[in-house]
């Protein structure tokens, strides 16, 4: 299996469900749940954010998809990983939208790239 193909299935699978499942039940989660946003939030922020960097410098067309988990994705994990229950309803809708993107997205690009 192809790395694009990897990471697509990582999407559908993980990103997206726990996405949709912790924009949906909101501040009735696990606390140790908000944990987890906050290490995947720390992650995709300095990875994303220095692979942003390396393609602007090599003028990458595709810098557009490390910018979005940088300074979207990354950031609205670390917003609700720090602020927990206390997060407005608005970073929750966020991460539901996050959510149904990366599904819908993240199918039709295995769906593509397979056929």
């Amino acid at each position: 299996m192809d790395p694009h193909s990897i990471i697509n299935l990582f999407h559908i699978l993980f990103v997206a469900p726990l996405f949709l499942w912790v924009g949906s039940q909101r501040s009735s989660i696990p606390e140790w749940v908000y944990w987890l946003l906050l290490t995947l939030g720390l992650i995709v922020t300095l990875y994303h954010g220095m692979k942003t960097l390396q393609k602007l410098k090599a003028y990458n067309p595709s810098v557009w998809v490390n910018a979005i988990h940088a300074f979207l994705i990354g950031p609205l994990l670390l917003y609700l990983g720090i602020k927990k229950k206390d997060s407005l309803r608005g970073g929750y809708e966020l991460l539901l939208l996050a959510g149904f993107g990366a599904l819908g997205y993240h199918l039709f690009e295995l769906a593509k790239y397979n056929t």
